[in-house]
């Protein structure tokens, strides 16, 4: 069937007919022949039926060596794609999209070592890879496999002949009907973020009709030929086999810009991310699962003195969902209205694995803004804290309002035990209420601070924020024996996804503490606590400048911030003091929220990969798409022209809540407008220019 298929393929239209009668006449005629060889060696040589066989075996033999030497490339890509087969668990997506005949250039992401053999492993036709001539001349022992492959070596070192010498014998291949890959980066990414395009891809196809075919190859950052633990090779495969994914995009005209092809690779990766969908558990799951393994590391802890290893703070969350289960039992939304502590954050967790949604009250917001948002949510039961209703005297509760000290007393001896048990033993799938649950069930909902008219309720769902954690965990290479110093509030998007439940889902520590603008607790908190980590905004930073000393913040890897522009003296003034460069990225409350950030430069094996631009907010994460498009209608701009930022990505939230029309304005095709005005460089480094529509509040 594949040999009758592959003739029907590449036949002529014309004749196809009379090649499939010859072929079936050529196989008819093969029977005949065999038949009269098998009378002849059973009933004139008299052969025994394994003499026979080992007869037929040896023929074999030869016409296998024969085709060997006649094809040897094909037996090498056979051995290839055997090899690759083993080792990884290819999925492929959209090969229909490859021509079956003629030229073609193959454009994908580098993410690690065996990235050419992954698409050839995922292909018939045969592919001439572009090779960076380091790689080519480094692996010496490889080189008659290469040479055998027709690779075609290349390095921006290369002297100008040489350099259009090797582009022009790569159109040459293309020319001669051949696919030819491409990894337009020039070498592999050393941050999980893809590089800036280099243009020779274009000077390849200048003049010609040939298709560019972009590529996303999803699941390789983290593999052990990847840079995600440094060098390739230096740590040990988390699975055998290997879960990979080649998508292939629609075909490109000949004359796209490498900055298109890079456009359409990204949006490649935000359907590798929707396409993992239907695997998503709900977030109080993730957390059961963190916290049995690691049930003795330290999970959370805040400056009111509490703190919590993993197994503990299971434990306490299961208590509390047991208690929280008689007083809310019918509702679906729940609103909290406690401050960014370790109380706040278990009760969100027991909440969600209840199968609650979490509403997260702003209580700092005016009192028709919050009486709105309770509205909107129908909500009937809060849980709050008497101390903590004390000090927020402004605030006044709604009816409903459960404090949890009054829960505290009803717990007995029988109660905690059985949480234990729970905790231990029970199944996941059974500690937490996931009944009805799909990935885009709701997580939470957020609610804008009204400035600008009514608060609008931004519907996440689990998808959305365990998506926006996992790329954002992709490019910050955190580490279990890290720790945040977290002091944003559970009612912002940021503070609830990178605050509450990144922390505790991926298997590090978080301490928190309420107010974020007190820079002598926070100093005291990153030297106790050694924090590695600290998310703030730039007013924030400012504050911590003023306060904090250089031993205080010794210990920090990695300060981002957002919310607001980073103005170059504060990002100097805090640099300069600390020795550590703030990183500025970009969020909004629609797309749950992380959307681009600034990393730090990687320096691996003499190549360094910029990951910081000063005056941006750095490049899309993982998964996120970005365009720029005109007012008047969603067409892509070129590079450097300003516009309207949209944004596509997994993240893009459900919806606002009740406001059907005013969900339709801002998402069009899946794209989210985000209402701010933009440009974007080659690099896919992005530089807000203007504020079209949304308010932002100075100091968050």
């Amino acid at each position: 069937m594949p040999l009758d298929t592959f003739l029907q393929v590449r036949s002529p239209r014309r004749k196809v007919g009379r090649i499939l009668a010859a072929s079936a006449f050529a196989g008819y005629l093969g029977v005949l022949l065999a038949t009269g060889y098998f009378f002849f060696t059973s009933n004139v040589v008299k052969l025994s039926a394994s003499e026979g066989f080992a007869a037929i075996g040896s023929l074999n033999l030869v016409l296998a060596v024969g085709a060997v030497l006649v094809l040897p490339d094909f037996f090498v890509r056979f051995l290839i794609a055997v090899v690759t087969r083993i080792f990884y668990r290819i999925t492929t997506i959209g090969d229909e999209n490859l021509p079956t005949n003629g030229g073609a250039l193959l454009a994908s992401n580098h993410v690690t070592m065996a990235d050419a053999l992954l698409i050839a492993a995922t292909q018939q036709r045969r592919i001439c890879f572009v090779m960076y001539r380091g790689t080519y001349e480094k692996c010496w022992w490889f080189r008659p496999i290469f040479r055998l492959m027709r690779v075609i070596p290349i390095s921006p070192e290369d002297p100008p002949r040489a350099l259009v010498t090797s582009l022009k014998r790569a159109r040459q291949m293309l020319d001669d009907g051949y696919l030819v890959g491409i990894f337009p980066e020039g070498y592999l990414t050393r941050n999980g973020n893809m590089a800036e395009f280099k243009t020779g891809m274009e000077r390849i196809l200048k003049g010609s009709n040939h298709p560019v075919i972009p590529i996303h190859i999803g699941g390789g950052w983290g593999s052990i030929f990847s840079h995600r633990h440094g060098r390739p090779m230096t740590s040990l495969p988390k699975r055998i086999p290997y879960p990979i994914t080649v998508m292939y995009g629609r075909p490109m005209a000949s004359n796209s810009s490498a900055h298109d092809v890079r456009r359409a690779i990204t949006e490649l990766s935000s359907e590798w991310f929707e396409l993992r969908k239907h695997k998503r558990t709900s977030l109080g799951r993730l957390f059961v699962r963190c916290a049995r393994e690691n049930w003795f590391r330290q999970a959370l802890a805040d400056t009111t003195g509490k703190s919590l290893k993993y197994g503990k703070a299971l434990i306490s969350a299961t208590v509390v969902a047991g208690q929280l289960k008689k007083i809310c039992r019918d509702e679906k939304q729940v609103g909290v209205i406690l401050p960014a502590t370790a109380g706040g954050c278990l009760t969100n967790i027991a909440l969600t694995m209840l199968g609650k949604v979490a509403v997260n009250l702003n209580f700092t917001a005016p009192a028709e803004a919050v009486a709105s948002a309770i509205d909107q949510c129908q909500l009937t039961t809060f849980l709050s804290s008497r101390k903590f209703a004390q000090k927020v005297k402004d605030f006044e509760m709604p009816k409903g309002t459960v404090f949890l000290e009054d829960l505290l007393p009803k717990v007995t001896g029988k109660d905690k035990i059985v949480a234990l048990l729970k905790a231990l033993f029970l199944p996941a799938r059974l500690l937490v209420n996931e009944r009805g649950f799909t990935p885009d069930s709701l997580a939470t909902i957020i609610f804008s601070s009204g400035s600008t008219g009514e608060p609008k309720g931004v519907m996440l769902s689990h998808h959305n924020v365990i998506s926006n954690m996992e790329a954002f965990g992709m490019v910050f290479q955190f580490e279990r024996g890290d720790n945040m110093c977290a002091a944003l509030p559970f009612f912002h998007s940021f503070g609830f996804t990178c605050s509450l439940w990144f922390p505790l889902v991926t298997g590090f520590s978080v301490t928190y503490h309420p107010n974020p603008l007190d820079g002598d607790v926070i100093a005291r908190v990153v030297r106790e606590h050694k924090s590695t980590i600290l998310l703030a905004t730039p007013t924030f930073l400012l504050a911590y400048v003023r306060r904090a000393s250089f031993e205080d913040f010794a210990t920090l890897r990695f300060v981002i911030t957002g919310a607001e522009k980073l103005r170059e003296r504060i990002a100097t003034a805090f640099e300069k003091k600390f020795r550590i460069a703030p990183l500025e990225g970009y969020g909004v409350t629609e797309t749950a929220p992380a959307v681009a950030a600034n990393l730090p430069n990687t320096d691996i094996d003499g190549i360094c990969q910029p990951g910081t631009r000063k005056g941006t907010i750095g490049q899309p994460i993982p998964g996120v798409a970005v365009k720029i498009v005109g007012p008047e209608d969603d067409s892509p701009l070129p590079v450097g022209q300003e516009g309207m930022l949209m944004i596509k990505g997994p993240n893009v939230m459900l919806g606002y809540l009740g406001n059907s029309e005013k969900t339709a304005e801002v998402i069009r095709d899946g794209w989210y407008e985000t209402g701010d005005i933009a440009r974007v460089d080659q690099g896919d480094f992005i530089t807000i220019t203007d504020r079209a529509s949304r308010f932002s509040k100075i100091g968050g």
